[in-house]
């Protein structure tokens, strides 16, 4: 091989490692990132210690919707939750039911104990630009509720896709 021959060859390896680290850094920073469920909050559909995928393209080309399961981005740390809520509905939780302009909201998602801890609330209009988010577990679940408040547009990050880790608990979290 001549010296050429194998300068050409170097200058190719290096250019597909700098290829690869661009579109790696692009789908890292644009398109997909991960997470770590911290806490209980929204167990049994995500646990404690899971690191999920989360999709951050998705809402720059659509909006959040009902039962979407979001990223939510805060100073000091970043909340996994539902969207149950979107901008100018009215929310009322009446005798563990979630009404949604006066209708009610169809929970497949919650086990009936979860639901039974889920006390009356509201009724109340969610701002424009704001949604109104719950966790699973709603015996402990620090949502728009209690603490959270509205989630603006800006603070939603993406929308979760799929468990990831542990690896025998692979599952698509939608």
């Amino acid at each position: 091989m001549t010296k050429s021959k194998k300068k050409n060859e170097w200058v190719e390896w290096i250019k597909a490692i700098v290829i690869a680290i661009v579109i790696a850094f692009l789908l890292r920073n644009f398109v997909f990132a991960t997470s770590i469920v911290d806490g209980d909050s929204m167990a049994p559909t995500l646990e404690n210690g899971e690191r999920v995928v989360f999709n951050k393209f998705s809402y720059l080309i659509g909006d959040p919707e009902h039962g979407d399961i979001v990223i939510i981005q805060r100073p000091q740390k970043n909340y996994v939750k539902r969207i149950i809520g979107l901008p100018g509905e009215t929310i009322e939780i009446v005798n563990h039911d979630i009404y949604i302009n006066g209708k009610k909201y169809e929970e497949n998602f919650v086990n009936k104990e979860a639901k039974m801890l889920t006390g009356n609330f509201g009724p109340i209009k969610i701002p424009e630009g704001s949604y109104f988010v719950m966790g699973d577990n709603r015996a402990i679940s620090k949502d728009s509720r209690n603490g959270l408040g509205f989630i603006s547009r800006d603070d939603i990050i993406g929308r979760s896709e799929f468990i990831i880790f542990p690896f025998n608990e692979w599952a698509l979290t939608r």
